[in-house]
């Protein structure tokens, strides 16, 4: 029993450092048991990706970048600006669902970086800004939460120039 719950929790813990999002940074918070994987919107149960028309709007970090229903966009250090795929797979969409364009080339607000998208594995488009893949993230509950600030060192929020902020 004790060799099976062993074997299972290094299971776990790696699977997570895979995406690094297991230790948060001071202040984050971890996600809720009820996020629901793959893009669950704030407390619908909704299992689809947000869907972008991005803007600008304030959040405690100053302006950063959120989706139409004010979740944060964030950036992953994993990644490389102008890959042709995320580097955020498997487990870590649970944590951190792209920010998927609704159809065509998506539009934003108040943007001043260029925008654009890469596929995802199922086929659908992940908006880039200036080349960076866009996520969101499982732990903030409310519109202009930024509990993924620098969780790991590795996940950023991100201003309307593309840049990361405080990383």
């Amino acid at each position: 029993m004790r060799r099976t719950w062993a074997i299972g929790a290094l299971a776990v813990g790696l699977v997570l450092t895979g995406c690094g999002s297991t230790a948060a940074s001071p202040g984050a918070s971890a996600p809720p048991a009820s996020s629901g994987g793959y893009g669950a919107a704030y407390g619908t149960g909704s299992t689809s990706a947000a869907a972008a028309s991005l803007m600008v709007a304030k959040t405690s970090l100053g302006e950063v970048v959120v989706t139409s229903d004010g979740r944060t966009a964030y950036r992953f250090d994993k990644d490389t600006a102008g890959a042709p795929v995320s580097a955020c797979t498997g487990a870590c969409l649970g944590l951190w669902p792209p920010v998927l364009a609704a159809s065509g080339t998506p539009s934003g607000a108040g943007i001043t970086g260029t925008l654009g998208t890469i596929p995802t594995a199922d086929g659908k488009r992940q908006v880039t800004l200036d080349g960076w893949p866009l996520y969101t993230y499982s732990g903030d509950t409310a519109a202009g939460d930024v509990s993924g600030q620098g969780v790991q060192g590795i996940w950023w929020v991100v201003g309307a120039d593309g840049a990361k902020i405080g990383g």
